[in-house]
């Protein structure tokens, strides 16, 4: 015959249990943890066939294929409203592991604390402070007149930033680099 449990047994198991819980030292969780963009996926076998782009300036996204296989997508950052980046098809014409600016930079005071955020080598730089060209780090130039891809920060994925380059994640620009060759096709479309 089954034996039914009653009302005080299942109170006092209930707090044997949560007891025994609370003693392992289990925490709840905190807030959970801010989600951040995935801002490149890349799967290159390095399989045969050449390596293509695809720079789509509406979505900031672009899409790299090899032989006709896909082999990675990422965001890109391109030229925000009065410096935009060009449409059409180019072909990577250089190629420069560390490369600066010469058009854009930034002015810092004596210690390093950046006072002009958006200057050219004309501006004129206070006494006791440098102008300092931006770094254009994997630069892989598409056009006679500056425009070219380089790492640089992508602050809001979706959404241009830069004075006309195509600005690639970080972490993603140098496997890029080493995935491309002078003459690599990088179409850029709306």
């Amino acid at each position: 015959m089954p034996r039914l449990v009653s009302a005080l047994q299942l109170s006092v198991s209930t707090v044997v249990v949560s007891s025994l819980l609370s003693s392992c030292g289990l925490t709840p969780p905190g807030p959970p943890m801010k989600a951040e963009h995935v801002l490149y996926e890349w799967y290159d076998d390095g399989g045969p066939g050449e390596v293509k782009m695809r720079i789509d300036l509406d979505s900031q996204r672009a899409t790299y294929t090899r032989g006709g296989r896909d082999i990675g997508w990422s965001y890109v950052a391109t030229g925000k409203e009065g410096h935009g980046t060009p449409s059409g098809t180019y072909r990577i014409t250089e190629k420069i592991e560390d490369k600066y600016s010469n058009r854009y930079g930034w002015i810092e005071d004596e210690f390093g604390n950046v006072t002009n955020g958006d200057a050219k080598p004309s501006t004129k730089v206070p006494e006791g402070q440098k102008y300092v060209p931006a770094p254009m780090p994997y630069w892989q130039r598409l056009t006679s007149y500056g425009i070219g891809m380089h790492a640089g920060v992508i602050p809001k994925p979706g959404e241009t930033a830069s004075h006309g380059c195509i600005r690639l994640p970080k972490e993603f620009a140098p496997i890029l680099f080493s995935a491309t060759k002078e003459g690599t096709p990088v179409t850029i479309v709306h």
